[in-house]
């Protein structure tokens, strides 16, 4: 089952996120999380990815859900936060992101959302390390307030691996 899990991780990887347009090489599952690396590509990029343990409301039509957190070592990026909600958001309304009572706004373009500063995504990251839990709520262009629940689980050694590979 693991290996079924994170081989739709990789071929929806693929699939939904431009910057990952290349193929992407499952390193290895860790719990509720993937390291992957980029195959092929002329710039080395790694990622680790995850999708929503649950979701609200039920029954809301939305393409796949993932939250990703990205390497670029040659252009020295780390920890490169993204979401890809699975539906349009609302345009000027921030995606929330909160591990316990911590708590950052994400800004939105199109289905994605994306911190703006580099700090911010290395703040989001440790608390993400020292949580159990992730939650994202976002609004669509329809109105529709979502809010996505992502395990922590097995994400700190999935960074680990991740560090390893993309330096």
């Amino acid at each position: 089952m693991r290996g079924l899990i994170a081989a739709s991780f990789a071929s929806l990887v693929v699939f939904s996120a431009p910057v990952f347009a290349q193929e992407a090489k499952l390193l290895e599952t860790y719990k509720d999380w993937a390291a992957h690396v980029s195959a092929g590509a002329k710039k080395k990029v790694c990622f680790v990815v995850s999708q929503p343990k649950s979701s609200a409301p039920k029954g809301v039509k939305r393409g796949p859900i993932y939250f990703y957190i990205s390497r670029y070592p040659a252009e020295k990026v780390a920890n490169e936060i993204s979401v890809k909600m699975g539906y349009p958001l609302k345009a000027g309304v921030p995606v929330q992101a909160k591990i316990g009572e911590t708590s950052f706004k994400l800004f939105t373009k199109a289905e994605g959302a994306f911190l703006e500063k580099r700090a911010d995504e290395n703040k989001l990251v440790a608390a993400m390390k020292g949580g159990a839990q992730l939650t994202i709520q976002g609004r669509s262009t329809r109105g529709t307030l979502t809010t996505d629940k992502y395990s922590l689980n097995g994400l700190s050694a999935a960074l680990d691996r991740l560090a390893k590979e993309c330096p």
